[in-house]
């Protein structure tokens, strides 16, 4: 029965990643076997991809305005705020640095050779026609648009911190708030129980139309962008660990870290892993106030592993439509979209559509791009949350070291008093 119970429980945790694979491998099947039904089957992968897209916009707004709204009632909130901020960027920096030596090194569409038909890539934005043309809209209603979407984030923050100005969660906007992102969750999770036959439509069309080359583009690039993720986190969790609190805080995170990545990895869901992250950063001894803003914050701003894949994904596609992937002009954008589009992550599986909707934009490739790296995301997605949950309860000690000090273990070593803290 324990057995039973154990094989029930893997496969609710690896239930969404296993049937995605599933419909996406029953889909190509068919295009490689029966080209002409696969391409039959596009209008069902069309009305998958239109009800994703349909959900970005309040998505974004709801969830943003809301966590932002959420965080009036802390003491010391500027500071830590501050701090967080700079741990998250620098982090995402460091992440997006290494990523663009490693598919120099290691291209993820070497040897692609995908042709769109009727697909014209658009002039990307240079930095100054983002931040000037980018970050705002004329017009109220133009905010509303998956084809804005800085702005709506922008609009989104601003409005959040209204909220926590004018009562926070418990006021009535706030809680409005809350209970339409939980109803938009909802929404997101009935579109996703029809993902597997949507994808496995669209890529039906997709082998059908264009053959099962793109299967080995995305094993190449799966390849290119786990060993990544395992080189980043032994060398650089560590490097992070240090600047915490030195050898102690490298012995607390050696010894509380791996339960929140194995939960990370098996739920793909930084807000399932948010209760074990707590508990981690409890038993490291980090302050209670500073826990209760990086960790949920973290949840949809501390994104590494996103950033890992997000210009993983910005290196396809830039093979797959021919385009150089080089120059400091290109890398610049690749980082700022990359550390934007890993902002605006949901805990949720699958999160990252809104990132991946927002490459697209800023880089000026057409919606037909959005499919191929919004698959892409669904295989990277276990690493990439492990790595994003998981450098949740490191940025919490790198933000208390900003607060509070390097020697901050030694001022509270663990909570109560107690000189061991208790194993999570």
């Amino acid at each position: 029965m324990a057995t039973q119970t154990g094989k029930q429980s893997l496969w609710q945790q690896y239930k969404t990643p296993i049937l995605l694979l599933g419909g996406i491998a029953i889909g190509s099947l068919i295009g490689v076997i029966s080209p002409g039904l696969g391409q039959t089957l596009k209008p069902i992968g069309d009305i998958f991809l239109n009800l994703l897209f349909t959900i970005v916009v309040p998505l974004v707004f709801v969830s943003i305005a809301c966590a932002v709204g959420s965080m009036a009632n802390m003491n010391r909130l500027g500071k830590i705020l501050g701090g967080t901020v700079a741990v998250f960027l620098g982090t995402g920096a460091v992440a997006a640095a290494c990523v663009l030596v490693w598919v120099n090194l290691f291209s993820p569409s070497a040897g692609t050779n995908i042709q769109l038909a009727a697909a014209e890539v658009g002039e990307a934005q240079t930095a100054a026609q983002m931040i000037v043309g980018s970050l705002t809209v004329s017009d109220f209603p133009e905010l509303w648009s998956k084809s804005h979407m800085l702005p709506l984030i922008i609009f989104a923050i601003i409005m959040g911190f209204c909220v926590a100005s004018c009562g926070g969660e418990n006021s009535p906007v706030g809680k409005l708030l809350a209970n339409l992102n939980d109803i938009i969750m909802k929404f997101v999770g009935v579109i996703m129980t029809i993902a597997p036959l949507g994808l496995g439509a669209y890529f039906a069309n997709l082998i059908g139309e264009f053959g099962p080359q793109l299967l080995s583009d995305y094993g190449r690039s799966m390849v290119v962008y786990y060993p990544l993720c395992l080189l980043y986190v032994v060398i650089f969790f560590p490097l992070y660990a240090l600047f915490a609190g030195g050898k102690p805080a490298l012995n607390r995170m050696l010894k509380y870290i791996f339960t929140p990545a194995v939960t990370a990895f098996a739920t793909q869901s930084s807000a399932a892993t948010l209760p074990v992250n707590k508990e981690a950063c409890d038993a490291i001894g980090v302050p209670k106030d500073v826990s209760d803003l990086v960790l949920p914050m973290g949840c949809t701003m501390h994104m590494d592993g996103s950033v890992l894949s997000s210009i993983v994904k910005i290196a396809f596609l830039f093979g797959i439509f021919d385009m150089p992937f080089t120059g400091v002009g290109t890398y610049a954008m690749a980082i700022a979209v990359a550390i934007l589009s890993a902002f605006v992550l949901s805990g949720a599986p699958g999160g990252g559509l809104v990132g991946e909707m927002l490459i697209v934009s800023m880089f000026g490739f057409p919606a037909e791009a959005f499919p191929l790296i919004a698959t892409l995301g669904f295989l990277f997605d276990p690493a990439a949350t492990c790595l994003n949950a998981a450098g949740d309860t490191i940025a919490s000690m790198m933000v208390t070291r900003l607060v509070e000090g390097k020697n901050w273990l030694e001022k509270k070593t663990v909570p109560g008093g107690r000189s061991e803290a208790p194993r999570v």
